[in-house]
């Protein structure tokens, strides 16, 4: 049995037991999390799409911990103008361990 579902702007594909990075989550380490923004659910009688949610899905999982991706280096320069801007970035993780995936019928 496997979902997609929908959090931070992006798709992910879940099954059951699964570590994924997602865009940070606004809940403390250890807590349970809930998706409800589930697209689609491939289970043993078929595939249920929803439109654009599928109706009583969820996807329950566990906040594993915060954390910070690499470091991408933004250089802006000008040539001739003496114009150079070095600046770093890391965007903010939270990695999730997916528990259950439950359809309601």
């Amino acid at each position: 049995m496997y979902a997609v579902i929908e959090t931070g702007g992006k798709q992910y594909r879940v099954e059951e037991g699964d570590i994924l990075s997602v865009e940070k989550l606004g809940v403390p380490e250890g807590e349970s999390v809930v998706f409800d923004k589930v697209l689609m659910v491939s289970d043993e009688e078929g595939i249920k799409v929803g439109q654009p949610y599928v109706e009583g899905a969820k996807v329950e999982g566990q906040l594993l911990f915060h954390g910070k991706g690499r470091k991408i280096i933004v250089f802006k320069y000008k040539p001739k103008k003496n114009y150079r801007r070095k600046q770093g970035h890391r965007q903010p993780f939270s990695r999730v361990e997916i528990k259950k995936i439950t359809v309601q019928e």
